[in-house]
């Protein structure tokens, strides 16, 4: 993946390792695509609030 290097999570960081940066990017992309509230994620992309976190945490 191109952006891996620049996703929060990842092996390396200080703290626990994202399960599946991919959920994480296309959660985002859902949200911003859709326009919808982040609490309107579907679960398939798992819980908001860690899609959330994660995004504001760069």
């Amino acid at each position: 993946m191109r952006i891996s290097a620049l996703l929060p999570g990842k092996a390396g960081d200080p703290g626990r390792t994202g399960p599946d940066n991919r959920l994480f990017v296309d959660g985002c992309l859902w949200v911003l695509r859709s326009g919808a509230h982040r609490r309107d994620l579907p679960a398939r992309y798992g819980k908001w609030e860690t899609v959330h976190r994660r995004f504001s945490r760069r």
